[in-house]
């Protein structure tokens, strides 16, 4: 069985890869990174390391790779792959789209076997993003033989990899918690299973809860760490200050998660406990700056902080601490961010009250706008952290 997947970064190899190769499949890595791609073509292996007390590792074997510029040998693996997956950021899903539908024109002329299409990616729908970049590039009839043959679930997917430190440029290491959640009444009757993987029928649930709680979380750590001095995750959440912050922020996401999708109450205050943990975890050394990085995007209206606020604010959940972390992001100025210096300098130019509204899509004079530019101007007074 031959597996493509878009991405060989860290979550490409320590993540979806490793699924993929321990499911029985044979993993061709499709990246822009040249050095990555040779190694991977030389060595047709690397090493996955869990950041836990014992270290355990594990060497993922039978994989290869392709240079994403040579876009008809691409193409070509994608016309006889038994699934695709990507994992290269939503930004990506793009330019990735005119090789996997030239590999669609062409497998569509041999075969009409099921082909599952998933994109790993930190936001949602991102299978359904794809499929749209897809299919604009398809010809009519090929389209319509898609259509029957070819299908692009959503997933879920979670998994922190810190920023790398390792020697040897394909060895990479995870956290030991992962989940993979695929919404399975999106695939081909008779599909099969992977070892690993969750399936559910009504995915949303699942990746918004991901999404405001992992995501959320771990950039509010992020924002409050980096507004306090501390260089990693880590040493954030071992401020008491900052890991309350967290939770209560989590309290407000989970309580919207509660309503809005019947999780039970309990099991989600177990699942806010799991993820605390994980920040926690000492054997990981996740930099501020690296889960911090672009705060646009994470400020945007549909997106971890944003999105959350406005529709707990909707329910009558005032959410105090989502607006707290999102002023704490509109202090981001990690000069290497390029979304960070954007923001600032939209800050010095145009003010903070018309940058929040131009940066969240909230209006000034809407509540929730108040909040951040409250919480704004505290941090800056040095009222709050």
């Amino acid at each position: 069985m031959k597996a493509v997947h878009f991405g060989a970064g860290n979550i490409g190899r320590g993540f979806i890869g490793l699924v993929l190769s321990a499911a029985g499949y044979e993993v061709c890595f499709v990246d822009v990174n040249e050095t990555l791609v040779s190694l991977l073509q030389q060595r047709g292996e690397y090493k996955v390391t869990l950041a836990g007390p014992s270290r355990e590792s594990q060497t993922v074997r039978g994989v290869t790779a392709i240079s994403g510029s040579d876009v008809p040998r691409v193409a070509e693996a994608v016309a006889s792959a038994e699934l695709v997956t990507t994992a290269v950021g939503v930004g990506v899903l793009q330019h990735i789209a005119g090789a996997i539908a030239q590999g669609l024109e062409a497998r569509l002329q041999r075969t009409d076997a099921p082909l599952h299409i998933i994109a790993c990616e930190n936001a949602i729908g991102g299978s359904s993003i794809l499929k749209e970049q897809v299919y604009v590039r398809l010809s009519e009839a090929t389209r319509g033989k898609a259509d029957a043959c070819v299908f692009f679930p959503n997933a879920a997917v979670d998994r922190i990899v810190p920023l790398q430190r390792n020697e040897d440029p394909l060895e990479v290491t995870v956290e030991p918690f992962f989940e993979w959640v695929v919404d399975c009444s999106a695939m081909a009757p008779g599909f099969r299973e992977l070892t690993g993987v969750h399936y559910a029928d009504r995915l949303q649930p699942y990746i918004e809860r991901k999404l405001f709680t992992v995501n959320t979380g771990h950039c509010t750590a992020a924002y409050l760490g980096y507004a306090r001095g501390f260089e990693t995750i880590q040493e954030a959440m071992a401020d008491a200050g900052i890991a309350r912050e967290v939770r209560q922020t989590l309290e407000e996401t989970g309580a919207l998660l509660v309503a809005e999708h019947g999780f039970d109450e309990r099991e989600h205050q177990r699942y806010i406990d799991t993820i605390m943990e994980r920040f926690r975890n000492p054997y990981l050394r996740d930099e501020v700056v690296r889960v911090g990085r672009s705060p646009i995007r994470k400020l945007s209206p549909d997106d971890r902080l944003i999105r959350p606020a406005l529709r707990a604010f909707e329910r009558g959940i005032k959410p105090w601490h989502l607006a707290k972390a999102a002023a704490a992001a509109l202090l981001f100025d990690c000069a290497e961010d390029p979304e960070a210096a954007e923001l600032q300098a939209a800050i010095r130019t145009d003010g903070i009250g018309q940058t929040i509204a131009r940066y969240t899509g909230i209006p000034e004079g809407h509540p929730v706008h108040a909040l951040i530019l409250q919480y704004y101007e505290q941090f800056l007074n040095r009222k709050d952290f």
